[in-house]
């Protein structure tokens, strides 16, 4: 059971990582316009699917849960 919690830690916070470089990466790879646009806008799809994932795996609900989500999301997107 630590393994499995242990590997679903890792697994969100390398997402989280890869994630929190959205904004650099777009900025490094000179991105503007629709190509910028794209790639935010999945950047900040991948990033509140695995804050939800991370919201329930913590069980939390409510304000909690929004409160966690919001502030992993703009963590995640560099905002």
């Amino acid at each position: 059971m630590k393994a499995l919690i242990l590997a679903a830690a890792l697994t969100i916070m390398a997402s989280g990582a890869h994630a929190a470089a959205c904004k650099l990466e777009a900025s490094n790879k000179k991105l503007h316009g629709a190509a910028l646009n794209s790639f935010m806008t999945k950047c900040e799809k991948d990033a509140q699917a695995a804050c939800d994932k991370s919201a329930a795996d913590k069980k939390l609900s409510g304000a909690a849960k929004t409160s966690h989500v919001k502030k992993c999301v703009s963590d995640a997107v560099g905002g």
